[in-house]
């Protein structure tokens, strides 16, 4: 599946307007780019690290705490993985030799 990332919380790993190719029901370990789906509205996909998993789920953290509107376990706590959609496999646009540093 394609997604499109969306706000600064993933910076400097991901940049607004990356696109990512995520690989469903891919095994997850802690230090992966995951793609799960919110807790307080299901429709909506967010993409953060697997931190580690608990008892209860996994941990999802953002690389950017500071970000304005960030949603991550801190806020929510462990997400079951049921809710995980899958593993960011790549990024694919933007080429790493177009990105503008």
């Amino acid at each position: 599946m394609r997604v499109r990332v969306e706000g600064d919380s993933m910076l400097p790993a991901l940049r607004p307007g990356d696109w990512l190719w995520v690989r469903r029901g891919a095994p997850i370990r802690a230090g992966d780019l995951v793609v799960a789906r919110l807790p307080a509205d299901p429709s909506l996909l967010i993409v953060k690290r697997a931190a580690w998993k608990a008892a209860d789920g996994w941990w999802l953290e953002s690389d950017n705490q500071r970000a304005p509107g960030r949603r991550d376990s801190w806020d929510f706590g462990a997400l079951p993985p049921s809710a995980l959609v899958g593993r960011v496999a790549l990024r694919y646009w933007p080429p790493t030799f177009l990105r503008a540093r």
